[in-house]
């Protein structure tokens, strides 16, 4: 095993000031590895994973409205044990990757709950074969799945793109050795990875974050030090991108998908069009944003050129302390009950249940994630804190998530998931009530800009930087369709799209053209983040409802997140007068992150 990371639970809770942390309490799920109740539910699942088979396969064309309803009750509650089981293990596991017992449990748990699943396949399968027209009888009917008819439609819309019943089981019953397996070995490795920092070995999450460091030197260091890991480990990260990239363009290919792209769009129910409206208005807008922008903050460091160090550097005016749990606890609750305090009151019990994972520790995933585990119990947050700004701000972000999926919950298992273009929404929006309460409360011109440019590094970060990030995979999966990708191919294309997104301000070191390898998001979830832009668009547009004084808008709010999976966008966003289609919906969000733009150059003059 690897030396261990000198920056553990005890530095974070103690030395540092940032207070007591809090952990998560699984108990929720299972009370522990070995429980009674979790080798129950297992050998449960494995009795109605094979009785439903047996009582429905074949006969999918022929049920009754009533019948067809008690039938997907049944796959729901399958689906919900199944959910269960895998959340308590993946999130044991995200706490320590490096541990054996855990990433053990988790192998075993997958690949024991796929060969479960393995008889279930048929029920998609058949399901979109059923006639046009006996479809939509049976889901017009009163007593039958009328409510369930979103969640098939968009089922049904992959019928184009379906495979036989036989390849489909291949597909799923060799997924534990197929991405699952190149996704474990990017988590364990990333997680594992170790950087030397002025004498500390430090892990990535604790690396990164001295990017915002206020001393110059501390950043340039950890950027090196960064850069000479990920040069190092650049081939196996090449090899998972290459392996991945390709494995997806057979499936693809066999499912007849017209772009790498369109299977994304389909599972976010939202139109290309929309995406590449999107994708074209931000990068026409580089050059009002991110480059303007950069080169103000170039101005205020008093530097001809940004290094990549610099790009996420606090102003000089910035605060430079350090925000305790508490104090972050209190500002985000605070700005949610700013805006309903029926808001806060579900977010409340995220820090009072254990619903949180805040400390940075040994062999944790880095970064932040909120998992809705199944709707029968509640979310989890996951964070890395360190007490910066930036953390207040991604603790706003991951709590909206998780008011989101609490609130979702109600429409059960199935109806619940939301498309990723909107699952943003409820993040990026308590982000923004958390900035805008601060700022509001900010009377010091120095500190007030230093927000200002926070925020404006935020919406960079989210919008820029993400569609710059969707470019690169655009052009990854297209070159890797051509042949086998080496790391200098792969990290000229990660170049290509930093110096268009960032502009002509920066320099960019050696070693930073490998900085594509820790993004997790390509290796989980293909083109996903593209929706961080789109949550950002939406929200924009929807906080200028907000303060227009739209009128019942917290009401509509509620709405929106509480329908989940059970109304497309369109539908959604009408109450707000809002249609993602229009291309000048986004030039309606994109003109806020310029309004504050304007405000940092007035408090310049």
């Amino acid at each position: 095993m690897a030396g261990q990371p000198t920056f553990d639970a005890a530095d974070a809770a103690s030395g540092s000031g940032l207070g007591k942390l809090p952990a998560w309490d699984l108990t929720d799920l299972y009370p522990s590895p070995d429980a009674a109740e979790l080798t129950a539910d297992i050998a449960m699942l494995e009795t109605e994973a094979a009785d439903f088979a047996a009582r429905y396969q074949g006969k999918l064309a022929d049920l009754s409205p009533a019948e067809m309803l008690a039938c997907i009750e049944a796959y729901q509650r399958i689906d919900i044990t199944a959910g269960r089981v895998m959340s308590y293990a993946g999130l044991r596991y995200y706490q320590n990757t490096v541990d054996a017992g855990r990433a053990k449990l988790m192998g075993d748990l997958q690949a024991r709950i796929t060969d479960i699943t393995t008889p279930l396949v048929f029920f998609s399968l058949e399901f979109n074969r059923i006639p046009d027209e006996t479809y939509e009888a049976v889901f017009a009917a009163a007593d039958g799945p009328a409510r369930y008819k979103p969640v098939f439609d968009r089922m049904r819309a992959m019928r184009p793109h379906q495979l036989s019943d036989e390849l489909e089981q291949f597909l799923h019953d060799n997924s534990v050795v197929g991405a699952a397996a190149w996704n474990r070995l990017f988590d364990e490795t990333t997680a594992a990875l170790e950087f030397q920092v002025k004498g500390e070995t430090l892990g990535l999450e604790a690396t990164l974050n001295l990017l915002t460091d206020h001393d110059r030197a501390r950043r340039e260091a950890a950027a090196h030090a960064l850069a000479a890991v990920f040069t190092k480990n650049v081939k196996l990260f090449a090899r998972v991108h290459n392996t991945l990239a390709k494995e997806k363009a057979i499936e693809d290919k066999w499912r007849k998908m017209p772009t790498p792209q369109y299977g994304r769009h389909l599972s976010n129910h939202v139109e290309p069009e929309v995406v590449e409206a999107l994708r074209n208005a931000v990068t026409a807008a580089y050059p009002r944003l991110s480059h303007r922008y950069y080169a103000l903050k170039a101005k205020w460091l008093g530097l001809d050129k940004l290094q990549v160090w610099d790009r996420n550097a606090p102003l000089p005016t910035a605060s430079a302390r350090t925000i305790g749990w508490d104090e972050a606890r209190s500002t985000v609750l605070d700005a949610y009950a700013g805006f309903s305090p029926r808001l806060a009151e579900l977010a409340q019990p995220f820090f009072e249940r254990g619903w949180i994972d805040a400390a940075v520790t040994r062999g944790k995933a880095p970064g932040a994630f909120a998992h809705p585990t199944v709707t029968t119990v509640h979310p989890y947050v996951l964070l890395n804190y360190l007490g910066k700004p930036r953390d207040v701000m991604t603790l706003a972000h991951e709590l909206g998530h998780g008011v989101h999926q609490r609130l979702a919950a109600d429409q059960g298992e199935l109806l619940a998931s939301t498309p990723l273009t909107l699952a943003e929404t409820a993040s990026v929006f308590g982000e923004m009530l958390t900035f805008r309460a601060l700022l509001a409360k900010t009377t010091d011109r120095a500190q007030k800009k230093a927000l200002l440019a926070g925020k404006v590094e935020d919406m960079i970060n989210t919008v820029v930087r993400q569609i710059a990030f969707y470019d690169f995979e655009c052009k990854l999966h297209a070159a890797r369709s051509e042949g086998e990708l080496t790391p200098d191919d792969i990290n000229a294309l990660w170049m290509s799209v930093q110096h268009e997104s960032l502009g002509p301000v920066f320099e960019f070191m050696p070693g930073y053209e490998t900085f594509w390898t820790y993004v997790p998001h390509f290796v989980h979830s293909p083109f996903y983040v593209y929706a961080y832009a789109f949550g950002d668009g939406l929200v924009n547009a929807l906080y200028a409802a907000y303060e227009g004084g739209l009128p019942d808008f917290q009401a509509k709010y509620f709405d929106l997140l509480a329908a989940g999976g059970s109304k497309h966008h369109k539908e959604l966003l009408a109450p707000f007068g809002l249609d993602a289609s229009d291309p000048r919906f986004w030039d309606k969000g994109l003109s806020m992150i310029e309004g504050f733009i304007d405000e940092l150059e007035a408090l310049d003059a």
